[in-house]
Formats: C-alpha cells, structure tokens, sequence
C-alpha cells in the first residue's frame, strides 16, 4: 500500500509539472504579481478562522470536553502537518492526533474521536457540496458539465459518508486494531478489550450524542463555508470581481474533487487540476486556476510548518513513536 501510495504522489507530481508547462510559467508568475504584499495576509486569513472551527469540530466529537482547546489546536496541527507532508493519505496524522492528546484521555477514547472527526468534516463537507450545487444551479446552464460533474461528486461523496458510518456502527474493530497494533500500544490479552470498548465508543456517540454529533458537523461545515471566503478574497485580489456565490460554486467544487483523490496524497495534481479545470470553464483561464491553487498550496506549507512547530512542542515532555509517524 506504501508503495501505491508513493507511485501516486509521483503520478500527481508529474501532472503538477505538466500542468505548469502546458500553462505557462510567465502567466502564473503575472498572476502572482497581482497578490504582491496581500499574500501574506490571505495565507494567514482566513485560515486561522477555519482550523478554530475544525478544532471545535473535532472537540465535539469527544463525549465529553476533558482535552483543552490549545491542546487540541496544538494537536490538530501537528496531526495535518504530518497528512499534508507524507505519503500517508491521512491515516498517520490521525493517528498521532489521537496519541498527542492521551495525556487527558485514554486512547480508546481519543482514537474513535479522530474518526468520528473524520466522519463529520466529510459529512459538513458534502452539505457544503450540496450549497455549491445549489448555487451553480443559478449560475450555469442546465446541461453545463461543471454542473454534472459537481451532482456526481455529491452522489460519490454521499455513498462513501454512508459507508464509512455504516462500518463505526457495525463495529471497526479490523482496522483500529491494526492501529493500535502498529502503535503497539496492545499485547495479546488486551487487544480484544480495547477493541470491544472502541466498537462501543462508536455506537454510543452515534446513537446517545445527537447534540455533539450536530454541534461537530455544523463547527466544520463552518469550516468549509470559510474555505469560500478565501476563494473569494483570492479570487477579488487576482482581479476577478466575482460574487461570494460563485466563490462558494468553485470552492465547493474543489472540495468535491478532493474528497475524490482522498488517496492520493496531499491530492497533489489532481487538485490543481480540478482548479484549472473549473476556472477554464467560468473564462477565468487556467493561469489563473494554476495561480489560485498554488496560493492554497503556500496556505498548507505555511500551517504545515507551523503543525511541525507544535509537535516539536508537543514532543518535549513525550515523543510520539515511529510507528505512528509512518502509519
């Protein structure tokens, strides 16, 4: 699977390099030329605005809150660094969330909170599809490919959410397991309590928590409706007078196709082409579809930087293990 993994990132490498090429380097560095001194601003804001809600997102998908909110924040960004940065496809980095934060809750409650986590960004995720598509409905005409391309991530995304809960209420002991195992965190007599207790743990917040999934789901759908906030300001300082409407069309539609190359890690080239192609097809050009997503690509280099800053805090008083970092 590692070795897939690896050969995808330089499949999406290569289409990066392509696309670039095909594009052309000058229009892009034109494009760039327009951010100036506002780049700073648009890598910081509204980024911090979206992790606090996603921070809150996760926070609530604890039973209870026993985890402080810096430590969550601190763990969040150490546990994303670690997704963006490996070819991992964002299993590493939950798992080493799950580890930075057992110092106030046990791992077999830590470990479902990070996939019920997983499960509602996913969730917030497709109803924020679901806004863009009913935005461009407005926008685009009937048989416009954009638009069916974007009604059919919302139907991939819808079957993969059901299938991911459906597997936590019918018990996901396998793959926890695994983890645990490759953590080693669990001998041969403990594995089978521990695992029983994880299973529970998903059905009880799935069935008793109606509140904190709700509250869970609406911190990162909040997350995601900030995401077409800085589309929107990216797309008013490259110099199109677009309306939040249509920046909330084209960032949902990039999250769809995100949501699509979830294996590939870092969605590296297929993100960017998602944008060129979206930005082709609105007359934008693919310069400036090139030039959005590399802003977005700065956004995540920057944060990740910072997520390697906290682990390295995190990692003072006790260091997360290899094997969780190569999960």
């Amino acid at each position: 699977m590692r070795g897939i993994r690896l050969v995808l990132l330089g499949v999406g490498t290569a289409l990066c390099i392509g696309l670039l090429w095909r594009t052309g380097v000058d229009p892009v560095l034109s494009a760039f030329a327009m951010l100036s001194w506002r780049l700073p601003l648009l890598l910081c804001f509204p980024a911090c605005l979206m992790i606090a809600c996603d921070t809150l997102g996760w926070r609530f998908s604890f039973r209870r809150d026993r985890v402080p909110l810096r430590t969550l924040v601190s763990a969040r960004l150490a546990g994303e660094a670690l997704n963006i940065t490996t070819p991992t496809a964002s299993v590493g980095g939950e798992a080493v969330k799950a580890w930075l934060v057992r110092s106030y809750v046990p791992l077999t409650e830590s470990l479902p909170s990070v996939v019920i986590a997983k499960t509602t960004i996913t969730i917030g995720q497709t109803l924020f599809l679901l806004l863009g598509i009913s935005v461009a409905w407005s926008i685009l005409p009937a048989g416009s490919r954009l638009l069916r391309s974007m009604q059919w991530l919302l139907v991939l995304e819808c079957l993969g959410t059901a299938g991911f809960v459906a597997v936590q209420l019918l018990g996901a002991t396998g793959g926890v397991g695994r983890l645990l195992q490759r953590l080693g965190l669990l001998g041969g007599e403990d594995r089978e309590p521990a695992l029983r207790q994880i299973d529970r743990a998903f059905v009880h917040f799935y069935r008793q928590e109606p509140r904190r999934l709700g509250l869970s789901i609406g911190w990162h759908l909040a997350g995601w409706v900030l995401g077409a906030l800085e589309a929107y300001c990216i797309l008013q300082v490259l110099g199109f007078p677009v309306s939040l409407g249509l920046a909330t069309m084209v960032d949902a539609f990039g999250a769809g196709v995100g949501f699509a190359a979830f294996f590939i890690p870092a969605r590296l080239g297929a993100q960017e082409a998602g944008d060129v192609a979206v930005f082709t097809a609105l007359g934008f050009g693919a310069p400036a579809g090139l030039a959005f997503s590399l802003v977005r690509r700065l956004r995540e280099a920057l944060w990740a930087a910072v997520g390697f800053l906290a682990l390295a805090a995190l990692q003072r008083t006790d260091a997360v293990p290899t094997a969780a970092r190569e999960a």
